[in-house]
């Protein structure tokens, strides 16, 4: 059976409902309200924010309040939600075969299917009770673990942002959690040395335990198919736990444009319009890998607002041919990030970055300064040129900073003694709290032999 559309009108099929894809629907519908638009998902019905996962755990809030609409909205603009799963897209005949062996027909094709987390093929990986946590799959399936009480000890393989989330969650019903963490600090292949002993800091202070150095070496069996025990490869020690979490960070999730002819790398490759190699058919979000032209390594972007970006831009560039086929234009906007940033919770530590700061900081082109208590961090990092400098970076450990701001003083090239005279600007703390930002300036000037001011 084929479910399709009218032989006369165009129609957009979004395979994935997340970020990428309902921003996709919702651009394209305001910019062309003839386009017939479906969106099919396997996982929920309706879009939901899977950064508030953690809530819905704690039970500070319902599946329902992380849905970002309205349910009334999707049909109030003529969305189309199908529960189903993409086996095989043929763009020959564009066609997409869903299991049950209907088959949908489109005319622009999105692929929003966002992203896996990684298994590196460790023995007992496959055992239950040993899961990532992304979507609401493993959200049901940790539920379900840990319900009754019989989880009292959990290992959590591998550093970073969903790592810590999953950490705190276990923490809050009382499971006691230990991190097996390759490098040598938490999630010091992204945050400079100070940042992350300060997370290592952060672990322990809430009486987790925190093995660095120490990689995965074996899941063990209880003898019905469950976690019982992790092995450390680097000692053979052998931690008793009732649950594993893998959170060694995710990959595009590419396994449905197998045998297509759609081009993959790490993700779906696609340009500055998020266009695939295919006429028509086009990818965004946490799959997508972006061409850089005379690169051979692509660049994926995996968070939340570049996710909403570039479905903006694939719906815009999808309307655009749509209208074009009906005599009208619409601009040719290309996909810019503009001025990276981001920004997380480890735990009480609220962490802001801004443009670029890298995880070796060259010592005379950065300034570090963390208060007595070590609960607050500034950085600030700039390039030289000559005497020149320009700010390229912030990083912020409990400290507040407008985005806005900080992006304009890393766009405008903004050097360093004017950033330093001006931080006031951007700090958005409560009025009440003790503002750092004099005790920065000191620092700085002390440390390189300056008058302070």
């Amino acid at each position: 059976m084929t479910i399709g559309n009218a032989a006369t009108t165009p129609t957009l099929v979004i395979i994935g409902n997340g970020v990428a894809g309902i921003t996709a629907a919702r651009t394209a519908r305001r910019l062309d309200p003839q386009l017939r638009i479906q969106i099919v998902s396997d996982e929920s019905d309706f879009f939901y924010s899977r950064t508030a996962l953690m809530y819905i755990y704690m039970g500070h809030m319902r599946l329902q309040d992380t849905e970002p609409y309205e349910r009334a909205f999707y049909a109030q603009n003529r969305l189309e939600l199908v529960r189903a799963r993409v086996e095989q897209i043929d763009t020959a005949g564009k066609r997409l075969k869903l299991a049950g062996g209907s088959e949908f027909r489109y005319d622009y094709l999105l692929i929003a299917t966002g992203a896996l987390p990684n298994r590196f093929g460790w023995p007992g990986q496959d055992l239950k009770r040993v899961q990532g946590l992304y979507g609401l799959n493993d959200l049901e399936s940790l539920e379900e673990a840990t319900q009754d009480g019989a989880v009292k000890q959990a290992v959590i393989v591998g550093g970073g942002l969903i790592g810590i989330e999953l950490a705190e969650m276990l923490h809050t019903r009382g499971i006691h959690v230990t991190f097996l963490v390759r490098e040598e600090n938490y999630w010091d292949n992204v945050l400079p040395r100070e940042e992350a002993m300060l997370i290592n800091e952060e672990i322990r202070e809430h009486g987790m335990e925190l093995r660095l150095k120490s990689n995965l070496k074996e899941i063990l069996d209880d003898g019905a198919g469950g976690a019982r025990a992790v092995t450390v490869a680097e000692t053979g020690e052998m931690i008793p736990c009732q649950l594993v979490g893998l959170t060694a960070g995710v990959s595009p999730n590419t396994g449905v444009v197998q045998n297509s002819g759609i081009q993959v790398g790490r993700g779906v490759l696609v340009d500055r319009r998020l266009r695939t190699n295919i006429d028509n058919v086009f990818a965004a979000g946490d799959c997508a890998e972006l061409r850089n032209p005379g690169e051979e390594r692509g660049t994926v972007e995996q968070l939340w607002y570049t996710g909403r970006m570039q479905g903006e831009v694939a719906g815009m560039q999808i309307a655009r041919l749509s209208r074009a086929e009906r005599g009208h234009s619409l601009p040719d906007t290309p996909y810019d990030r503009g001025i990276w940033f981001n920004s997380a919770k480890f735990l009480t530590v609220e962490y802001q970055t801004y443009g670029f700061v890298p995880r070796v900081p060259e010592p005379e082109r950065t300034h570090v300064w963390i208060d007595e208590k070590r609960r607050r961090l500034i950085r600030l990092v700039w390039e030289t040129n000559g005497p020149d400098t320009r700010v390229t970076g912030f990083n912020l450990f409990n400290v507040r900073y407008r985005q806005e701001i900080c992006a304009a003083w890393i766009r405008e090239e903004r050097p360093v003694d004017y950033v330093l005279k001006h931080l006031e600007r951007a700090n958005f703390d409560p009025e009440f709290f003790n503002r750092p930002e004099r005790a920065f300036r000191r620092d700085y000037k002390n440390r390189r032999g300056m008058v302070p001011a």
